[in-house]
């Protein structure tokens, strides 16, 4: 399988690690030096959530970020691309406060990818685990661009719970 590290650790920057676990799945992992609660925060509140979420290099601009972060809640963000606007979005499926989320990306040609996000705090840091589950495998090969934005988004993540704490 394809392993990989995408960003390395520093005195103030931890790694995020990104790895193709099978065909179909892709699993990033990184501690931020936060606790869980702050983190699960920073994932389901939509101002925090889109002041860290897209890659300032990216040169992107997030239009609207719309949460209903419960169990058959959704959620829509709208990007400026170009002269267009594309969108991402889908439904919650599991919602455990402070350890878990769960939901679906549904803009896609290809199928649903389900993302499973989970929280462990360990001596108030955080170590967050990121799974993204195909449809298919070609699902996988056509998202590396998105995968690639995983490690300066928790750069910038952890600049946010800095910022927070």
């Amino acid at each position: 399988m394809d392993a990989g590290r995408d960003s390395e650790a520093t005195p103030a920057k931890n790694r995020t690690e990104v790895e193709r676990t099978s065909d179909r799945e892709l699993v990033v992992t990184r501690t931020v030096n936060a606790p869980a609660r702050l983190v699960f925060k920073a994932w389901t509140t939509a101002d925090l959530f889109r002041t860290w979420w897209v890659p300032r290099s990216y040169g992107l601009d997030l239009l609207s970020c719309d949460m209903d972060v419960r169990v058959g809640g959704e959620y829509r963000l709208v990007f400026r691309h170009e002269e267009s606007t594309m969108a991402f979005f889908g439904t919650y499926l599991e919602v455990t406060p402070h350890s878990r989320l769960v939901w679906t990306n549904e803009e896609g040609d290809s199928g649903k990818t389900i993302t499973t996000v989970t929280f462990e705090e360990q001596a108030g840091s955080t170590l967050v685990v990121l799974r993204d589950l195909y449809p298919s495998k070609e699902a996988l090969d056509a998202s590396s661009g998105s995968t690639g934005a995983m490690p300066e988004a928790f750069d910038q993540l952890d600049e946010l719970l800095a910022s927070l704490e």
